[in-house]
């Protein structure tokens, strides 16, 4: 009777805000490094300041008449630390914020005009959106939902036989029985093992880091439930160390992954996939490999298409809008821009496809949503260069060419199918730039590339 009771509230709650106070719920995530936290902080500013928007229509015409933020309507998920993250990133000392490491929330509300006759006659309309933010190691969670713990392993497994970085959890794993007895010792030695190369493989550039609570354990850091490992197909008798892992696998996927789901995910509207191509690529081809891999399994987790109007009385909720947005656009000279933004569709290709074909709209851009750089040509060995300069930890100021970017994305994309290790013919450097000393004019939002573009593709049907 409680669950029933609970539907109810929640339906009567929906039916509530579609009709009056409509809200949209924007996720937002992205795997390790790609920019999330900036994003939402820079999005927000910009949203509340709109005078670097001219993309965003409704902030161009004159529809938006005003934004505040308020409460989050979620009492029991954090708020997003939209103001810590603000002061970090545009202070006399800028600085990166701290990664996302669990779910937040931000609710921004818009007083919003409508255009036209009918606008005129209705007045203006509020429309909040919820801005929920979550770990995209959590976001990889979500492929092992269908997925059993002899797949999970043998795919792993698999895929880490030749990386430096699992050497030392495979040397233990050959000296393993997966038959034994489970000696808890054991178990645990293995579990430490494999969250060092977890780490080891994410600081490597490697995206397949699951299960992703090993690297953001919370309050679950220590239990049962984070205490299992990949080991080769086998036997799984009663008592033995490999039937212990596989339940505690299926206990990590019953108790941690699905309640994400369930209460975070799949009330999702509207959704931004951040990727950071630029490192996978300077990282090398398997890195690029795992990144299609990664953001490919992830996205099959998504619901994708229309909602329609009653979906929006309803809890299930199915994501409307998908963008592909790859990041830190800032570090390269804006001729490599289009380059950048092919490479990420050729990427996501066949998940893009899929998300077509459900319903949903999607979109791919190359963003800076902080931009820390400028641009410069310069002359060197008599041939005009094109570079970006920014400050460096410690202050120093320098200038950085990356290399250029192919115009064929497949110059990329094969050499990472075919498992190359290094590039042949290029040469594609990364450098660490801090975030710029700005000063702001009245009514200008943080500087950006694109942002405004991303604004508009996804909420800005619902801000004219």
């Amino acid at each position: 009777m409680d669950g029933v009771a609970r539907g109810f509230d929640t339906v009567g709650a929906a039916v509530s805000g579609a009709m009056f106070e409509p809200v949209v719920r924007l996720g937002v995530t992205g795997l390790a490094r790609s920019g999330k936290t900036v994003f939402i902080t820079a999005l927000v500013a910009n949203l509340l300041d709109r005078g670097r928007m001219p993309g965003l229509i409704g902030a161009r015409n004159g529809a938006i008449r005003a934004a505040w933020l308020q409460p989050q309507p979620d009492m029991t998920v954090p708020r997003f630390d939209y103001e810590g993250h603000l002061a970090a990133l545009t202070g006399d000392s800028p600085r990166w914020p701290l990664s996302t490491r669990a779910v937040s929330e931000l609710r921004l509300s818009f007083r919003v005009q409508p255009r036209g006759m009918l606008g005129a006659l209705s007045g203006p309309r509020t429309l909040h959106l919820d801005i929920v933010d979550y770990p995209g190691e959590w976001l990889l969670d979500l492929a092992l939902m269908d997925m059993g713990y002899a797949e999970w392993s043998a795919d792993v497994l698999a895929r880490i036989a030749r990386r430096s970085e699992a050497e030392n959890y495979l040397r233990l794993v050959a000296q393993t029985d997966g038959a034994a007895p489970l000696q808890e010792p054991q178990a645990q030695a293995l579990a430490t093992a494999w969250l060092a190369y977890l780490r080891a493989a994410r600081d490597a550039g490697f995206s397949d880091c699951t299960p992703g609570r090993f690297l953001l354990p919370g309050d679950l850091e220590g239990s049962p439930v984070l205490t299992f490992a990949p080991l080769p197909r086998g036997a799984a008798r009663r008592g033995s160390l490999r039937a212990a892992m596989q339940r505690r696998y299926d206990a990590y996927r019953s108790q941690v992954v699905r309640p994400f789901f369930r209460d975070h995910f799949a009330r999702i509207d509207r959704q931004v996939v951040l990727a950071d191509v630029l490192g996978a690529i300077h990282a090398g081809p398997q890195a690029v490999e795992d990144l299609r891999r990664a953001l490919a399994g992830a996205l099959a987790a998504f619901r994708p298409g229309r909602t329609g109007w009653l979906g929006r009385f309803l809890p299930l909720r199915r994501v409307e809008k998908i963008l592909f947005a790859a990041t830190k656009a800032d570090h390269l000279h804006h001729s490599q821009h289009g380059r950048l933004t092919a490479i990420l569709e050729a990427l996501l290709a066949e998940a893009r496809h899929r998300a077509d074909f459900a319903g949903a709209e999607t979109a791919a851009l190359s963003i800076a949503a902080l931009r820390a750089t400028v641009e410069e040509t310069r002359r060197h060995d008599g041939v005009m260069v094109d570079l970006v300069r920014g400050t460096l930890e410690g202050g120093r100021q320098a200038a950085f060419h990356p290399g250029d970017l192919p115009e064929d994305p497949a110059r990329i994309l094969s050499p990472a199918r075919e498992g190359a290790q290094t590039w042949l013919g290029g040469d594609y450097g990364a450098m660490a730039f801090l975030p710029a000393r700005t000063t702001l004019a009245p009514g200008d939002g943080p500087p950006h590339i694109r942002l405004d573009r991303a604004a508009e593709f996804l909420i800005g049907d619902r801000l004219r």
